[in-house]
């Protein structure tokens, strides 16, 4: 049954810009004015987290927006300090946003003596009083499995698919999705399919943690134009260094689309630098000034999907529909047009 209170919206503050572009998707969608709640999430001197919300949330139906990028550990206590706000203020329910779920690469333990933290703020976030999970890209898809609430995982690809069909139109013929590396194998297949490319893997060996020491191209990529395909950007020296050796095997270009923007360290120097001609990341992450000054950084938006999947969720109605060609074109048709 649809729920017959209006959605609510609830920011932190590790990314104010995409907070605000969701409610003004939701309010075309809506046909009426859609805010954030009026809420202040500050600090007390010592960089303790306070939070107040000055509007009557009793019965609503919460969505707080909150990725936890860095930094990691604010953002995060912003989040489950936020949800215990709304929940001793009645809410009927708060489902977490979480364009970007810091800690994902702690799924496993690949050591003795090392936590498996994914799972620990899973906990963390149930136990906050949050009832869903709306994320995108989660580093391992097995994540949700650490929730015992709902979680629904988005996925960035549709998006891409629509981008690659609207900027390399001329040249879909010669496009080869690329993985950099075996275990994104699924996520490179699933973009490829999309948009009817083939694809190739970069092979990595390792001998020592951190440092690459060998890559080895799968497939044939001479005079093809590569589109390398991954979840995580981080500090890009295996992104750039996998570009060179796609070059060196006789791609024309090299183009890189990346869910999650990290981007930590020298990572704008080195794309910068890079032979890539361009980086396409989504917004998932605030991007810092460096980020937005990189002449071949492009960021497109996620806010029209996310809208979507807020009001889906709202409104008690699919939101796997969100993966479906057809269903996404009309959300993003201010950006691509009707011709992809």
């Amino acid at each position: 049954m649809p729920n017959p209170t209006e959605p609510k919206l609830m920011s932190g503050n590790a990314n104010m810009p995409l907070a605000k572009a969701i409610c003004r998707r939701m309010s075309m969608h809506r046909g009426m004015t859609v805010g954030l709640v009026d809420a202040r999430v500050e600090r007390f001197n010592d960089q303790e987290i306070f939070v107040e919300v000055y509007e009557n949330v009793r019965g609503e139906d919460m969505f707080i927006i909150q990725p936890t990028s860095n930094p990691a550990n604010d953002n995060l206590m912003e989040l489950l300090i936020m949800s215990d706000a709304l929940k001793r203020s009645s809410a009927a329910r708060t489902t977490a946003v979480i364009p970007y779920f810091g800690y994902a690469r702690q799924d496993r333990r690949t050591k003795a003596r090392t936590p498996i933290s994914a799972k620990l703020v899973a906990n963390l976030i149930a136990e906050a009083g949050i009832e869903r999970v709306l994320t995108m890209d989660l580093h391992a898809a097995q994540i949700q499995g650490f929730f015992d609430i709902p979680v629904d995982n988005l996925y960035a690809s549709p998006i891409f698919a629509l981008d690659i069909q609207h900027h390399m139109k001329d040249k879909l013929d010669d496009v080869m999705v690329v993985s950099p590396d075996v275990g994104g194998v699924a996520r490179a297949r699933e973009l490829a399919q999309r948009i009817g490319a083939p694809l190739s893997i970069v092979d990595k060996r390792r001998e020592k943690a951190g440092e690459v020491a060998e890559m080895t191209v799968i497939g044939d990529v001479k005079d093809k134009v590569c589109v390398i395909v991954d979840d995580i950007c981080d500090t890009a020296g295996t992104l750039c260094k996998a570009a060179e050796i796609l070059m060196e095997n006789g791609a024309t270009e090299v183009h890189s689309y990346i869910s999650h923007g990290v981007l930590s360290g020298p990572a704008v120097e080195r794309i910068t630098k890079s032979v890539m001609k361009s980086l396409v990341i989504t917004d998932s992450i605030e991007a810092t000034e460096a980020v937005k000054a990189c002449p071949n950084i492009r960021i497109v938006p996620t806010a029209p999907m996310f809208a979507q999947a807020i009001l889906n969720i709202w409104s008690g109605t699919s939101v796997s529909s969100l993966f479906d060609h057809n269903t996404l074109v009309p959300i993003y048709e201010g950006f691509y047009g009707t011709d992809v």
